[in-house]
């Protein structure tokens, strides 16, 4: 599977362009962590495109998210590693993670939105003007974007040796290199 089938397969299935943009961030924060740790780029950046695919599938249902998504994703020939980080980014199915792979999709998947969620409280809603310790700042604020998990995000240290000031710089910076996708 390649980046356009994927992204096709997404187009398919997912009609908010709010969630295609989430996979997209997701992709690209995936893709910078991969050439950090050295691990395959290409592969990583499908899982964090093809995290999501299934929500409207399921209609938001927790117990069934992840878990069809995997299966479309080994239908439509991605990797089994990719098809389980998709099944492990959902911790309500109680499966741990085990690859670095599995556990970046985890951390990751948070930090994009409250990367876009500070954005998008700034007047221009562009991610040029966003500096890393703002995106901090609003992490410790638990009422800002609510939905994105903080302890997620912060476990990137314990999970993949990389300090959360380091995490939201290298996250920032990716979805900075896509902007123009993501509309910031």
């Amino acid at each position: 599977m390649d980046r356009q089938e994927a992204l096709e397969s997404v187009r398919a299935n997912v009609e908010n362009e709010n969630l295609v943009k989430h996979m997209l961030a997701t992709e690209a924060v995936m893709r910078a962590l991969a050439k950090r740790l050295g691990e395959d780029e290409g592969e990583w950046g499908l899982a964090g495109l093809l995290h999501d695919i299934d929500v409207e599938l399921t209609e938001g249902d927790m117990t069934s998210h992840s878990r069809l998504g995997a299966d479309l994703v080994r239908e439509m020939g991605a990797s089994e590693a990719v098809a389980r980080a998709i099944l492990v980014h959902n911790q309500a199915h109680g499966v741990p993670p085990q690859t670095n792979l599995d556990k970046a999709l985890i951390c990751t998947d948070p930090l994009t939105g409250l990367i876009t969620a500070a954005v998008l409280v700034r007047p221009d809603k562009k991610l040029a003007g966003v500096q890393a310790s703002s995106v901090k700042k609003r992490f410790k604020e638990k009422s800002f974007a609510a939905g994105a998990n903080r302890e997620q995000i912060g476990s990137c240290s314990a999970m993949l040796g990389i300090e959360l000031d380091e995490f939201i710089e290298l996250g920032l910076r990716a979805m900075q290199d896509v902007a123009g996708e993501l509309g910031l």
